[in-house]
């Protein structure tokens, strides 16, 4: 594992300190996971922006849909309102 440093701010060293102190583990660790689930969100925003642009590359035929939604009525009992 590599050592590094990495310069912040009084009120967020603070801030940092006090969540890994209530969640009972050490700044390091608490950097190193916030930096994993960083990471984790930006690879799941580039997948939701990877589908999005597949869409709009080769849009989905409506006709789908529309069966999609009879078999749907066809299939689910009616709820009571």
């Amino acid at each position: 594992m590599k050592v590094i440093q990495v310069p912040m701010d009084d009120k967020l060293l603070k801030a940092v300190n006090r969540r890994a102190r209530a969640s009972r583990t050490s700044r390091s660790a608490f950097v190193r996971e916030a930096c994993q689930r960083h990471l984790e969100k930006l690879d799941e925003e580039e997948l939701d922006r990877q589908y999005e642009e597949g869409y709009r590359r080769k849009p989905e035929d409506p006709s789908i849909g529309r069966v999609g939604a009879k078999l749907a009525a066809m299939t689910w009992p009616k709820e009571d309102w």
